[in-house]
């Protein structure tokens, strides 16, 4: 029947005389019906169906009419007639109705299972449909990725994307394993096979992601899941004696801690969310999960390399023991060529050197690492992402501040270090009489129980000195003392402050923390949130919600009191919320439209949380590591966001937030340089230099210029470098 013939034979609804309204008992609702060929209510719009016959497009992927073979033993029987009727003629255009469990998912493939055994494999192993039909290709393949490093022993580590389900691709797989079958959480284990000898699953994750993966696991298929964490645990573990637990989640921390009594379980698959962690050798938490007893080791990571090339091996390492050889044999063969082939000024040889190199590492990850980005998976899912880099003009006061902070003994110690000394021998003042700092603020509180110094003398001037020069780029009050330090850092920290403020004292109300709200709310001087003033008013005003993600505890403080000040409605989190509360205050930001802003710490939140109901995303305050800020990012640009993303970063104009910025472009080329073996522009002689770091001034700009070009933007830091 063709779809013209349809429409004609569908009758139109009359209003009938009133004697023909059957009335129903109980009930205030009558029905209307024609009394010589009565017709029954639709169960569902016809019209709708008839809408969905015409865009074909719009129609979800539907399983086959062989598959369709499920009893309506609870439906009546006019609901049967009319879903007949409505089956009819949807095979007749080609189409089938498709069948849901009791929950309902969008359906993204075929209602089949996904086989991940070779034909000659017994038991078949396979993602059961009930869960393969919800997943996106992408996630397919790396199911399969995982079972191949599952077949052939050995670990491996999944670094997709921030965003691209990892945790459902590895939830997935696990139900493989296991033989879980059935729609929406009905399970079968293969007795009588391997499948039901495997011994229990272990997840180490962050603390703030453990009930993400609770809820996963609820939702996706039935394991008997068991945290340990907290004052259950010798509980937990006396269930896991008896065999009672399929799958263990604990974080870094009680894992760090209580490592020796777990890694005596013989586990089947460890799988470590947030991989990164493992990036220090030197670490408790690397050394405690080198101890795992087995081979299946799997890493979860979006940002698989951080700050240099030796992360790399320390992940694989731990993941594949021995398939990147040993630690000097990776340093001499790829670390070293790697970056120095990357310098501006590298000679030809070297940057031949380099990309050999760079390509031949990449070949040997390639069998131990899957790595998808957004763009060529779900990019056109997404409406895309615009990355803004915001120069914010720093006020007056913070300008002097700066300059002040710049002319201490402490800092001119290390900016002339490689000068000659004064007193007339041809050693350098750092090889000579400059070495230590009696008069300096910072030095003699370093070393108020070494009057002579310490080995490391001045260098170990280097982080307090940046610590401070960030704190004045962001905001006055950061500097001033922590009420609750220690008595002797309080006295320390008062004193720099009243070095650092001079003349302009009253201005920032003396130096010790305010409590006003009037003051700290104020945007006068701080050149930041003059920006941020300007730039929420107009996203406010359009309808866009909005993160705001921040480093200091502090400084969220001073945003609170700046956003009520402005009226907003807005949600909080940093590391004092308890963690069972999290999940709700991400719940109720995404479902509440008067919810406009979330204010969040970045070492809190910035791991774990979909908030896709956010298109406008602030950083802040940048940080050294660029994975930190990317991942604070991926909070809203993720699968399910309906809205183009838009990300500002704020940087102080002219001060030593360019060239953290600088620094973060560099390490960004080197991980795609290790990882994705591609060409990057040489920019840069070498920004991991320390003394580069306070080739700092004042830069006049405008109240803010806003580069949407990184790449652009990168070449013109490399000319303040």
């Amino acid at each position: 029947m063709s779809l013209n013939t349809l429409k004609e034979t569908l009758r139109q609804c009359t209003y009938p005389s009133s004697s023909t309204l059957i009335s129903y008992p109980n009930s205030s609702i009558s029905r209307e019906t024609d009394p010589i060929n009565p017709r029954k209510p639709p169960k569902s719009s016809l019209s709708k169906q008839l809408q969905r016959l015409q865009d074909p497009f719009s129609l979800p992927q539907i399983q086959p009419r062989n598959q369709q073979k499920q009893s309506l033993d609870h439906e009546e029987e006019e609901e049967e007639e009319e879903e007949e009727e409505e089956e009819e003629v949807e095979a007749q255009e080609g189409f089938e109705k498709p069948q849901l469990g009791s929950l309902q998912f969008d359906l993204t493939g075929p209602f089949v299972p996904l086989v991940l055994s070779s034909d000659d494999e017994v038991p078949v192993i396979q993602v059961p449909a009930s869960i393969n039909h919800r997943l996106l290709e992408h996630q397919r393949e790396g199911v399969k990725f995982l079972y191949n490093l599952y077949k052939h022993n050995h670990g491996g580590v999944l670094g997709d994307d921030m965003g691209l389900g990892k945790t459902i691709q590895t939830i997935a797989f696990l139900a493989a394993m296991f033989g879980k079958d059935g729609e929406c959480g009905d399970s079968t284990i293969f007795k009588g096979n391997q499948i039901g000898k495997k011994g229990p699953v272990l997840i180490v994750c962050p603390t703030s992601v453990i009930h993400n993966w609770e809820s996963e696991f609820s939702k996706w298929a039935t394991f008997s899941v068991s945290v340990y964490h907290g004052a259950s645990r010798d509980l937990i573990l006396d269930k896991l004696e008896a065999r009672g637990v399929e799958i263990l989640i604990t974080s870094f921390d009680t894992y760090r801690i209580h490592g020796s009594i777990l890694s005596e379980v013989p586990w089947e698959i460890v799988v470590i969310d947030e991989a990164h962690r493992l990036k220090n050798e030197k670490s408790k938490l690397y050394t405690a999960c080198l101890e795992i007893k087995t081979r299946k080791r799997i890493g979860l990571t979006g940002t698989i390399m951080q700050n240099k090339i030796m992360e790399l091996f320390n992940l694989f390492d731990w993941a594949a023991p021995g398939c990147l050889g040993t630690r000097e044999h990776f340093r001499e063969f790829y670390d070293e060529p790697l970056k120095h082939g990357q310098r501006s000024t590298a000679p030809e040889r070297f940057v031949r050197v380099a990309d050999e190199r760079k390509q031949h590492l990449v070949a040997v990850l390639h069998k131990y690492l899957l790595r998808r980005t957004k763009e060529e998976t779900i990019g056109h899912l997404m409406m895309g992402k615009e990355d803004n880099v915001v120069f914010c003009e720093m006020s007056e006061l913070q300008k002097r501040v700066y300059t002040r902070m710049l002319q201490l003994p402490d800092i001119q110690c290390l900016i002339n270090k490689d000068l000659p000394c004064s007193c007339g021998s041809p050693l350098t003042q750092v090889e000579c009489c400059k070495r230590t700092v009696p008069n300096g603020i910072i030095w003699s509180y370093l070393h108020r129980d070494n009057p002579d110094g310490c080995d490391s003398c001045p260098f170990c001037l280097v982080l307090p000195c940046l610590v401070k020069l960030q704190q004045i780029s962001n905001h006055l009050e950061l500097i001033k003392p922590n009420p609750r330090d220690d008595p002797d850092k309080q006295r320390k920290d008062a004193e720099f402050a009243s070095s650092v403020f001079g003349t302009d004292i009253d201005l920032v109300g003396g130096n010790t923390q305010s409590e006003s709200f009037m003051g700290l709310s104020d945007v006068k001087h701080c050149g930041k949130m003059r920006v941020l003033e300007k730039l929420m008013f107009s996203w406010v005003s359009h309808g866009d919600k909005i993160l705001l993600f921040s480093y200091s505890v502090r400084m969220l403080d001073i945003l609170e009191k700046f956003l009520i000040r402005k009226g907003y409605c807005f949600s909080r989190l940093d590391g004092s919320t308890p963690t069972n509360l999290r999940q709700s205050l991400v719940d109720d930001f995404n479902s509440s439209p008067s919810k406009q802003v979330f204010l969040i710490s970045t070492r809190a939140g910035g791991l774990g949380l979909n908030l896709v109901s956010a298109n406008r995303v602030v950083i802040f305050d940048p940080n050294w590591n660029p994975a930190q800020d990317l991942q604070a990012q991926d909070r809203s640009f993720r699968y399910g966001q309906k809205r183009h993303v838009v990300v500002f970063r704020l940087l102080a104009a002219g001060s030593l937030e360019e060239l953290v910025y600088s620094r973060q472009v560099y390490k960004q080329q080197l991980s795609n340089i290790a990882i994705s073996g591609k060409m990057e522009k040489r920019y840069f002689e070498g920004v991991q230099v320390w003394k580069l770091i306070f080739l700092v001034s004042i830069i006049p700009l405008d109240s803010y210029i806003c580069v949407q070009n990184i790449s652009f933007l990168s070449f013109f830091l490399s000319f303040l470098i």
